[in-house]
């Protein structure tokens, strides 16, 4: 029988994971955060008043036995100047499935047997109302999950305006699960919105699999300037309260001075340190390897398939 992960993720970071992951032989389970409200998932979620599908509908693409035209097709963004205008497609047909459905974990597991999708995508809650709420270093109350990516300064907390109310697979999920991950990606807006739901943490305190985090390549303005690995690992734990992150996997490849600048000057990103002696301090096992490759569209990337491949070897133990 395969060994059981389920990855709490969302946006590009979780999808870049499941693309490698996807093909070793393990059980997945994808729990991804439905609270975006910018570019075309916002615009379709104001309309239909239905959760953030543009998440869901990345992971999907990449969980796909497909072949690439049809993930391309999925993923084609509309260039016109009517009302079509920067809607992905994929977007637009969860959105046709939600309506005859009615549910966004049916609509979603029929569009994963259509694209030939072998493991399980759940949304984290089908709440259509479902507002990610943030609070700045300087008191200001933000609204929205657009809003806190794009807030000047430092956030101190995330939490939701009403408590979602999380599926029920998502929490048997975690209660079988042999690994449980925390994907890369943005840490307020993409990981931690799984977590802070008070069901999601009642279930991860009693699961009796470890959690592991995959380390941030990069730090992210406004959430995590100056964080070294260790800091990502205290800000989940305070978030988890009575669960605690126990692996860390994280990249040691070094990085060009060219491409440091590049991300210092153009996006204010800082390449994430291993702080070894924090982490032996914190009692947490830290796995490293050379995870770090400059993909074709000369950003910084996981390794998916070696990323993958430390998994799988972590599972077999």
């Amino acid at each position: 029988m395969y060994k059981k992960i389920v990855v709490f993720g969302g946006g590009t970071g979780i999808s870049y994971l499941l693309k490698g992951l996807k093909d070793f032989p393990v059980d997945i389970t994808a729990v991804i955060t439905v609270s975006d409200n910018g570019k075309s998932t916002g615009k379709l979620r104001e309309e239909f008043h239905i959760p953030a599908v543009g998440d869901v509908r990345k992971v999907i693409t990449n969980l796909s036995q497909i072949d690439n035209p049809i993930k391309e097709m999925m993923s084609y963004r509309f260039n016109t100047s009517s009302d079509l205008d920067g809607h992905a497609l994929g977007n637009l047909i969860l959105t046709a499935m939600l309506d005859i459905t009615g549910s966004l974990k049916d609509s979603i597991k029929h569009l994963s047997k259509l694209l030939d999708v072998k493991h399980t995508v759940l949304p984290i809650s089908e709440d259509s109302n479902l507002t990610l709420m943030g609070l700045d270093v300087e008191g200001n109350v933000i609204e929205g999950e657009e809003q806190i990516t794009k807030s000047p300064n430092k956030i101190e907390k995330i939490y939701y305006k009403n408590e979602p109310k999380v599926l029920k697979e998502v929490l048997e999920a975690v209660r079988k699960a042999d690994l449980i991950i925390l994907s890369m990606g943005s840490l307020y807006t993409s990981v931690l919105p799984n977590i802070i739901c008070k069901e999601v943490k009642k279930a991860l305190s009693k699961a009796k699999a470890p959690i592991m985090y995959l380390s941030n390549i990069v730090t992210q303005p406004g959430e995590t300037d100056g964080f070294m690995v260790s800091d990502h690992i205290k800000l989940f734990n305070r978030y988890l309260e009575n669960k605690k992150v126990e692996i860390v996997v994280a990249s040691n490849t070094p990085i060009s001075k060219k491409m440091a600048e590049k991300y210092e000057c153009k996006e204010q990103k800082d390449p994430v340190l291993i702080d070894y002696e924090e982490l032996e301090k914190m009692g947490v096992e830290l796995i490293e390897a050379d995870l770090t490759i400059v993909d074709k569209d000369n950003t910084l990337k996981h390794n998916s398939l070696k990323l993958s491949s430390i998994i799988f070897s972590y599972l077999m133990r």
